[in-house]
């Protein structure tokens, strides 16, 4: 029996009871079996939450580029690393073997050093989905300077905000960016952005759109020429274990963004080991991850998790609407995908449009779901089992967080049997724990509580970028010696895990706590609605109000809105019960959206409260245009 590939559900529970019993000799197996290291580490693990301080396999000696690409180069070199789907069905996709990708990073990471980048330096990365975007991270990573991506939606302020934080000495940009039928102005959003980033002394920029750009002379190069003429050798940089290997920004709820920093050889053994189990991922499958670079599940699903394991990953420059509701289904036709994984929002929006989009492809290829960015709501789930994977791929509803580095509770496909809305058992080495509000831990079976995790796992985050008092702070002063991931789960009678939603999504009405997640299920299985948000509001009697925010499909819109109102009242009074009903229901056009579709509910609930002075900063929205016109038509 391998620790490292998980086939049948006796299997995951014997690999489990290990995991928890011995996490040190679980871990250790796992990264003895499968990765290459410099220098064998001295300690496994090492932690103290009440400080926090963790680290994973210490004193070895690594780079996770080697691990990425080089050991696949003498027996699979020329197997497909990446394959590029680009915006326009009409261009052609390119496949990059290991091989070129090899030579590739090496030519990056030679500019990147003729560019006066060393080991330790931050690099952002502002860069649509091209393959200079994983080209320059694994550059990055090979000589050991730390990169910092900022998804290519992000405003300028956003970007100033995040390259100032990190003190980044070079930004990569590209000229432009194509989404859908719109080209965007990279380079001048990097240019606003860079009159506030003094410490900036480099601009690197990709040619896309072949658009017209200013270029500041002194500091803006053009990234193609520097390529052709570098070497492609490159010795890689040998690093510690607990060397940085990226940042990454959260919003936080409150406050500036969190650099959320991880460090080189856990997150490389968690990413790479939660991959092959979770997508159940073999030789010369192809798998496709629609997330953008630019998030969590972009670095450790689209770029580290997959090639550690010598996979082939799609990385899609487009939209899934453009030019029609089918791209999706066309590229997973076209590439004969495998393993397809991708978020609830993406779903509910495909589901609303016509069959015809998906029963005109063949969609015979796949063989596992998945779902990442929120838990997946029933009906969105029906629709993904039926129409997508015909009743016979299983669906890995993945929990986890850009502080976790990876996944932390999914079904493990053909091993844990699914359930619609669960996330269903923690993975290996994860060891959860529901808590109530006084700091005691929940035991047994169908309770409910706050999620927290009691053992540190490789993949996690070390610390808020130079914040460590705000790592404590959010995170681990909240129960002692635990994580505290800040959601809400219950667990059922066979013990799996559902996420109830954000902690502070739970709402109290007359005494009750409401999770709205179940509210929002009731609300979006009637058949007019196509999404919803429930956040709570003060109410002189009850102490909270619910408050719900509806789209309705377009065959919902011309029907009389009071109706549908006692419709959706009645239909959460028969599924989660009359407490449950919302005070108000207002009929949007849509729900104010990070761009990773994640609902800001923050803005949501200060709308309903009526405090519209301060929303913050809503230009990182992916539709800042819509909270206007959610304010004007409050209740």
């Amino acid at each position: 029996m391998s620790n490292y590939h998980i086939k049948n559900l006796e299997e995951y529970f014997q690999v489990y009871r290990k995991s928890v019993r011995e996490p040190a000799n679980f871990w250790e197996e796992v990264a003895e079996e499968h990765f290459t290291w410099r220098q064998r580490w001295d300690n496994v693990v090492s932690w103290d939450f009440s400080k926090p301080e963790v680290k994973w396999f210490e004193n070895a000696k690594l780079n996770i580029t080697e691990n990425c690409i080089d050991r696949f180069l003498f027996n699979d070199g020329d197997r497909t690393a990446i394959i590029w789907e680009p915006n326009d069905p009409s261009e052609n996709a390119k496949h990059i073997s290991y091989s070129e990708l090899h030579k590739m990073v090496n030519k990056f990471a030679n500019v990147l050093k003729e560019n006066g980048i060393e080991k330790g330096d931050r690099v952002c990365i502002y860069l649509p989905m091209i393959p200079e975007l994983a080209a320059a991270m694994l550059a990055c990573a090979r000589i050991g300077a730390v990169h910092s991506v900022v998804f290519a939606g992000f405003s300028s302020k956003a970007l100033a905000t995040r390259t100032n934080d990190a003190d980044c000495k070079m930004m990569i940009t590209a000229d432009g960016s194509f989404r859908g039928n719109k080209t965007i102005d990279l380079k001048g959003i990097a240019d606003k952005a860079l009159e506030e980033c003094p410490g900036v002394e480099t601009v690197l920029v990709a040619k896309r759109i072949e658009a017209d750009i200013e270029m500041k002379e002194g500091r803006d190069k053009w990234l193609q020429p520097l390529l052709d003429e570098a070497s492609d050798e490159c010795i890689p940089e040998i690093m510690d274990a607990e060397d940085p290997l990226f940042i990454l920004y959260t919003s936080g709820s409150t406050g500036k963004p969190k650099g959320m920093l991880h460090t080189t050889a856990g997150y490389m053994v968690y990413t790479a080991y939660t991959f092959k189990n979770i997508f159940q991922y073999r030789q010369n499958d192809v798998y496709w991850c629609t997330a953008d670079i630019g998030w969590i599940t972009g670095h450790s699903y689209i770029l580290y998790g997959p090639l550690a394991n010598g996979a082939t990953t799609v990385m899609f420059e487009g939209v899934p609407s453009y030019p029609d509701a089918g791209r999706f289904w066309e590229i997973v036709e076209k590439h004969k995908i495998n393993q397809f994984y991708t978020a609830p929002t993406a779903i509910r929006s495909l589901a609303k449009t016509s069959s015809d989009f998906v029963e005109k492809y063949d969609l015979s290829s796949l063989k596992v779901l998945g779902t990442v960015g929120e838990p997946i709501n029933e009906e969105a789930w029906h629709w993904y089992n039926d129409h997508i994977g015909k009743k016979r791929c299983p669906i890995v509803d993945t929990w986890w967080q850009t502080e976790t580095g990876g996944i932390m509770i999914s079904p493990i496909p053909f091993a844990t049997p699914t359930k619609p809305t669960y996330a269903t058992l923690p993975l290996p080495g994860v060891q959860p724990a529901l808590m109530d509000e006084n700091g005691n831990e929940i035991k047994g079976n169908q309770v409910e509580g706050r999620l927290c995790i009691k053992h540190p796992w490789p993949g996690m985050a070390r610390s808020v970028w130079r914040n460590h008092q705000r790592y404590k702070d959010t995170y681990f002063a909240t129960f002692e010696n635990m994580y505290f991931t800040g959601d809400g789960a219950l667990r059922d009678d066979t013990g799996y895990y559902r996420i109830t939603g954000r902690v502070d999504d739970v709402i109290i009405v007359s005494g009750h706590n409401l999770g709205t997640a179940p509210i929002e299920d009731a609300i979006n299985e009637h058949p007019a609605v196509a999404e919803s948000a429930v956040v709570g509001f003060p109410h002189e009697v009850k102490g909270n109000a619910l408050y719900g925010f509806v789209i309705l499909k377009e065959t919902g819109e011309s029907r009389n809105k009071e109706n549908l109102r006692k419709e959706i009242n009645q239909q959460i009074s028969e599924k989660v019960g009359p407490i449950a009903k919302p005070e108000k229901i207002q009929f949007v056009s849509g729900l104010p959206k990070t761009r990773s579709g994640k609902i800001m509910r923050r803005i949501l609930r200060k709308i309903a409260s009526k405090n519209t002075e301060n929303l913050g900063d809503t230009s990182t929205l992916l539709n800042p245009e819509v909270v206007d016109e959610i304010i004007e038509n409050s209740l």
